[in-house]
């Protein structure tokens, strides 16, 4: 595959992501297009960062979640690739250079990404029984970590990439599983490597309400992902440890008077029981602009 800026786009979603997307940007190439779906209605942003790079546009939205928002960014995208970054992803001086090399011995690919620099968190999960070592420099994986996705756009024929019914968590495994089955290939480029911050996208000063976010919906999404897979009572299955921990927890820190992580796993227990009763996944921090 011959991967350059005229054939790739970046995709960005930003949620109160001030303090760290300009850490991300400048990494990136400046001659590769860039789109940056922006759901906190932040148009100072916009303007800030249409003035300050080259070849990027960004488009306001309300929030609608990675999902949705990815979908949108790609849709906007006029080139054959479009790479899924989340802000608080940084290139190396020569990230883009090893990716396009290794892409060069790639024929056939639905997704691909470099790999996570810090070996302790790798952004894949490995095929099962099977060496993985498909030529030197790249790996054939089951699943790539969202927060990295280069998507070959011709691989998806009918313009529907990620499940919007996920608002936050296991898209990217849903995504993936999903061209597992229709038997196309994921990749990691081994030599090509990013540095990934983890849970910095967005601003800290809204650490609490995001927090309550993110463990409602990690529920909601875990027994979704395996309703939708598995069925419904291998998905009960899944969840039922983490739910009757969720309920010690919660009565815990109830005695304990620490209400922020009673909140926590009150938000874990609502999450997966909007999930299993089939409700929408509706739940939005309490984020005042």
């Amino acid at each position: 595959m011959n991967l350059n800026h005229n054939n790739t786009t970046f995709v960005i979603v930003t949620y109160k992501s001030e303090l760290i997307i300009h850490e991300c940007l400048k990494t990136l190439p400046e001659d590769y297009n860039k789109i940056i779906v922006e759901n906190s209605g932040n148009a100072d942003l916009k303007k800030d960062l249409e003035k300050t790079y080259k070849n990027l546009e960004v488009f306001i939205s309300s929030n609608r979640g990675m999902c949705a928002s990815n979908n949108f960014g790609i849709g906007k995208c006029n080139t054959d690739f479009a790479y899924v970054i989340n802000p608080d992803v940084k290139f190396k001086n020569d990230t883009i250079k090893e990716l396009i090399n290794g892409m060069k011995m790639i024929d056939d690919f639905a997704i691909a990404s470099p790999m996570c620099s810090d070996s302790k968190y790798p952004n894949y999960t490995p095929i099962k029984n099977l060496s993985n070592l498909t030529v030197e420099k790249i790996l054939s994986v089951d699943r790539i970590d969202g927060y990295s996705m280069l998507i070959n756009k011709n691989k998806f024929k009918d313009n529907i990439y990620f499940d919007e019914n996920f608002f936050l968590y296991l898209e990217n495994d849903d995504l993936c599983l999903k061209k597992k089955k229709e038997k196309e290939n994921i990749y990691i480029i081994t030599r090509s490597q990013i540095e990934h911050l983890g849970g910095k996208s967005s601003n800290i000063i809204h650490k609490e309400e995001l927090e309550y976010s993110r463990n409602w919906h990690w529920m909601w999404s875990k027994f979704y992902f395996n309703k939708k897979h598995y069925g419904f009572f291998q998905a009960l299955s899944k969840i039922s440890i983490n739910f009757l921990s969720s309920i010690i927890k919660y009565f815990f820190y109830l005695v304990l008077l620490n209400n922020y992580k009673k909140n926590i796993y009150k938000m874990r227990l609502a999450g997966a029981i909007n999930s299993i009763m089939g409700k929408a996944s509706w739940f939005r921090p309490n984020i005042k602009n």
